[in-house]
């Protein structure tokens, strides 16, 4: 019995499995296993390359991409359920308020038929010095009496549609705390894997921490080369080799992106100072007056989708088999994107990450 007893309570063995494996894998490639001296103190485990830390990074700013997407999504659709519960509640006030009036015109008729102590119509009719004026009295009852059943059914109606609008308030009320915990769960994510690339950079010196991020000179157009004005963004689009935009709007859209050149990137952010990758589009195309959906899951199906070989500035091109990136085509294979927390928005070739599709939107 107590052999059995302590096979029970023996701890199970679990194997390495999703990021444990690999930061595992990645500290056996650098040789982090720990050794111990002649005076038995243990040596420090060697840091990661760059170029295992670059590894890590991408792979880091990737997972955070694809739950910054998931919380865009769980974002918007929070909001909107809570404009629709808004609307919902502010419906049944106003249904409730035309119930009360009904039912106080109600209260104060049977209030009055009390106090009268009307008698039976018969009997009315056989005591009436004046039978002529009786009818007519009856008659002019007996519609008030059906314009007060009349009323009553209504009251009834308005109750079922009062109760009907509750119901739906409380549907859409669990709905929405359902899409604010996922907001929670997402932004949890987000920040958790940001926070470990922040880490592993740190670690870094500063020239190869620019290396590792791309800021060391390797990109296409510097922050702030575009300038606000017509003529400055037209030169811009001339330095970067793009070709004019055959539409008014995609060309509009374009030279928005120029102009935020240098802005930085903040998972959730719309503008107009800094953005994520579904923001920037969504931001661009908005100043150009088309409305795009927040996140790269419904920017991909907002128009038609185009292969890579018919590109046109102006064009939305997608990356990764999740399609949790996108950018802004400019022409010449290259486009302009919030890439990531360690760079601003850039531009950059559309070769540099696994092309997914492409939609054109205008």
């Amino acid at each position: 019995m107590t052999a059995q007893v302590a096979a029970h309570r023996r701890p199970r063995q679990h194997p390495f499995r999703g990021r444990t494996a690999r930061t595992a894998a990645l500290l056996a490639m650098a040789g982090a296993a720990t050794t111990t001296g002649f005076d038995g103190i243990a040596q420090a485990e060697p840091r990661l390359t760059p170029t295992q830390v670059k590894t890590e990074v991408d792979s880091l700013y990737r997972e955070a991409e694809t739950a910054t997407q998931k919380y865009d999504g769980a974002k918007e659709q929070a909001a909107a359920g809570e404009r629709r519960l808004t609307s919902l509640r502010d419906e049944a006030a106003r249904k409730t308020q035309k119930l009360n009036s009904a039912r106080d015109a109600l209260g104060t008729f049977a209030a009055a038929q009390y106090r009268s102590g009307d008698i039976a119509p018969a009997w009315q009719l056989a005591l009436s010095s004046d039978p002529n004026r009786y009818l007519d009295d009856a008659a002019l009852a007996e519609r008030a009496g059906d314009r007060q059943a009349a009323a009553v059914s209504q009251v009834r109606q308005q109750l079922q549609e009062i109760e009907r609008l509750r119901g739906a308030a409380r549907v859409e009320l669990k709905s929405l705390k359902s899409h604010q915990d996922e907001l929670r769960r997402q932004k949890a994510s987000v920040t958790g894997k940001l926070t470990e690339a922040r880490r592993l950079l740190a670690e870094l010196s500063p020239s190869q921490r620019d290396q590792v991020t791309g800021a060391d000179g390797t990109d296409d157009t510097a922050p702030g080369a575009a300038s606000r004005s017509a003529d400055g963004t037209r030169q811009a689009l001339e330095r970067a080799g793009a070709v004019a935009a055959p539409d008014s709007r995609a060309a509009a859209a374009v030279a928005y992106a120029f102009a935020k050149l240098g802005s930085p990137y903040v998972w959730g952010a719309t503008g107009p100072h800094s953005f994520d990758c579904s923001g920037l589009v969504q931001a661009a195309y908005r100043s150009a007056g088309v409305s795009l959906p927040r996140t790269t899951y419904a920017q991909i199906d907002a128009g038609r989708r185009v292969s890579r070989s018919e590109l046109r500035p102006g064009d939305l091109v997608f990356f990764y088999s999740g399609v949790s990136h996108v950018g802004l085509y400019i022409g010449n294979g290259r486009m302009i994107h919030a890439p990531n927390p360690s760079a601003p928005v850039r531009v950059a070739p559309i070769d540099q990450m696994p092309f997914a599709g492409a939609t054109r939107v205008v």
